[in-house]
């Protein structure tokens, strides 16, 4: 009988100690602590025993059971812990093995580009200014000499919310904004996203913009471009040259088109270009009269300038990238280049 107890004992330690899984945990219990186990058959054998062994059988027999419900309940803990943790059925771990380093997270190129463009600006001495995504009719096209009905909102396909809200179609708003609360000198950027309803290898839904605007006394085109070479010279190089032709946009008179010359082939003609040996960079102009009206500036004291990139535009020359949906695929392999 004493044999008995001491090789169930040594057999269900053994079994015990091989459980991984929860789902294992009553098997165990029927077969070793149940009504119906072999633990319990041999107990109720005591009876048979010799008298005089009966009290330290029965002693043995109830110290076993004890020890038995404590290693059951302690392993029962144990793999709630695991499961808890997800560690269920999980290798050891292997604490002596070396780490393993992190990947380092990176600026997406839109983002880069954006700071770059920025710092360029701040250090010739605008100001950054940011305003809302959700804007007024009154703000995106009327204050900007766009009236209702103008032909001009026709170039900009715009996301409507209500008959007096949308979704900014350019960041120049923040002139008219900034121009109401602030009087002369000014010399700001307003950075942001800017949303149309286009979309194909050129063309996002929302895209990033960066506007720019100065405004003082005898403000000339000449300082236009003054402002702007600086510009390209340093996102660029000094050596890429950029010209003027004329243009529209409603809210600046006279308006241009900016060019560079292509910095693929350094203005001999490509495929970039399409062998013309330019492209197109960003639009500007002096500040129309009917927009320093609507802000109550006097246009025969004051004259100013504005000008608009897309930084999407700017990236893909800047970079050779050549489909703005590259940016938004979320792709490791193209992000991770920059």
């Amino acid at each position: 009988m004493e044999e008995e107890l001491l090789r169930l004992q040594q057999e269900a330690c053994r079994d015990l100690a091989a459980l991984h899984d929860l789902n294992d945990l009553e098997p165990f219990r029927v077969q070793y602590l149940g009504r119906k186990s072999e633990f319990t058959g041999l107990m109720r054998q005591l009876g048979q025993a010799a008298e005089a062994d009966r009290p330290r059988l029965g002693k043995l027999a109830n110290e076993i059971k004890i020890d038995l419900e404590k290693l059951f309940a302690a392993k029962k803990t144990e793999l709630e812990e695991a499961a808890r943790l997800g560690l269920t059925g999980a290798p050891a771990l292997d604490l002596s093995l070396p780490g393993r380093t992190a990947p380092f997270g990176k600026l997406h190129p839109v983002t880069q580009v954006m700071e770059e463009i920025c710092a360029i600006f701040e250090g010739m001495g605008f100001g950054v200014a940011e305003g809302p995504d959700v804007e007024t009719d009154f703000y995106n096209f009327e204050a900007l000499n766009i009236p209702k009905h103008h032909p001009a909102r026709d170039m900009h396909d715009t996301f409507y919310v209500n008959e007096s809200l949308l979704l900014r179609t350019h960041t120049s708003p923040m002139q008219a904004r900034i121009m109401e609360k602030q009087r002369p000198p000014l010399r700001m950027i307003a950075p942001g996203k800017v949303y149309r309803c286009d979309s194909d290898i050129t063309h996002t839904p929302m895209f990033h913009q960066v506007e720019g605007f100065l405004v003082d006394r005898k403000v000339s085109f000449g300082d236009l471009r003054g402002i702007l070479g600086v510009f390209i010279a340093k996102m660029f190089d000094d050596k890429t040259a950029m010209r003027a032709r004329p243009s529209f946009f409603p809210f600046t008179e006279p308006s241009a088109e900016i060019d560079i010359a292509c910095v693929i082939c350094r203005g001999q003609g490509c495929r970039v270009c399409k062998q013309t040996g330019w492209l197109e960079f960003l639009g500007a102009g002096m500040i129309d009269p009917e927009v320093f009206k609507q802000v109550g500036y006097d246009p025969e004291e004051y004259s100013g300038f504005a000008f608009g990139l897309g930084v999407e535009r700017i990236a893909m020359l800047k970079y050779g990238i050549n489909d703005i949906r590259l940016y938004y695929e979320n792709d490791l392999r193209f992000l991770a280049q920059f």
